[in-house]
């Protein structure tokens, strides 16, 4: 019998949580991207408040998406010997601390002036990490199979059939 696939552990009722998550960040930071360019663009100061706003609520998502990926890191020990996983983990690591200091720099009552040339480019490297960050983290799902339900040998249209 073939071994099962790692698991999620971070889950309710079957369905993992960690998935049900990163879209949050992931929008909000490439919002506070496309807030900046314009802002940048514009001169209009609700740009950059928007901005600001956006890197708020990226960080508290990201916080709790990474609360959940922890807890499936560390709960599953054949998702720590995958390459991916690391990869995965360390650059979504980086790109939180990136945002993370993008807020602090806005934060010191320069949420206009911190766009250019720093908050802009925070921003872009963000953005570049979270496509390298998705990379690895469908690797996860449709290569090495983490948080995907154990298959019954007959297919879902075979099951459908049947009834």
């Amino acid at each position: 019998m073939p071994e099962s696939n790692p698991h999620s552990t971070a889950k309710v009722a079957g369905h993992p949580l960690h998935p049900m998550i990163v879209p949050f960040p992931i929008a909000f930071l490439v919002s506070t991207f496309a807030t900046d360019v314009a802002y940048l663009n514009t001169g209009d100061p609700m740009w950059a408040r928007a901005s600001m706003w956006l890197l708020g609520a990226a960080i508290a998502m990201a916080l709790l998406a990474a609360v959940l990926g922890f807890t499936d890191f560390l709960g599953e020990p054949r998702v720590r010997r995958i390459r991916e996983a690391w990869l995965h983990m360390g650059g979504n690591l980086l790109a939180v601390l990136l945002a993370a200091g993008n807020f602090a720099i806005r934060a010191g009552g320069r949420v206009e002036s911190a766009i250019s040339p720093t908050g802009i480019t925070l921003s872009t490297l963000v953005v570049a990490l979270l496509l390298f960050n998705g990379w690895m983290g469908w690797a996860l799902v449709y290569k090495h199979h983490v948080g995907v339900a154990d298959t019954t040998p007959e297919t879902t249209m075979e099951r459908v059939r049947a009834r």
